[in-house]
């Protein structure tokens, strides 16, 4: 078995960029909603925008692990096998009940939790997809 370490990590890369874009250009008016970010004075969301580092490199780490994890499985699959269904795969028999067990039992008002669930798990789907792509060409 090889693995493309340079395809784990811009893989790893590209899903990053993904999900900031995912989660506050095209969500991030909601996602603040849910979380009653947009009710705290603006001060108190730059001092919590600012201490966001740490948790950016936890997540960095952990979308590498999750993209070493999904390569290994590429790598022995059979060449005939479409590695864009087994990410499908992963996201539909892991990532999403594990989301939604997440938001169902994390504390999420009954009222966010589809739109909390279908946000996660949306972005979750094309992290995976752009993983298995670059995968499969790199």
């Amino acid at each position: 078995m090889e693995l493309n370490y340079g395809a784990i990590l811009l893989a790893t890369i590209l899903q990053f960029m993904f999900g900031a874009v995912w989660y506050s250009l095209l969500f991030g008016k909601l996602w603040g909603k849910i979380h009653e970010f947009d009710k705290l004075p603006k001060d108190v969301q730059q001092k919590m925008m600012k201490s966001m580092g740490p948790f950016y490199l936890v997540q960095f780490l952990i979308t590498l692990l999750t993209t070493f994890i999904l390569a290994i499985f590429v790598a022995f699959l059979p060449h005939d096998w479409n590695v864009y269904a087994l990410a499908g795969f992963f996201w539909f028999g892991f990532v999403v009940p594990t989301q939604i067990s997440g938001v169902i039992f994390g504390g999420t008002p009954p009222k966010w939790m589809f739109a909390k669930i279908a946000i996660q798990a949306g972005a979750a789907f094309f992290c995976l997809e752009i993983a298995a792509m670059i995968l499969h060409f790199l």
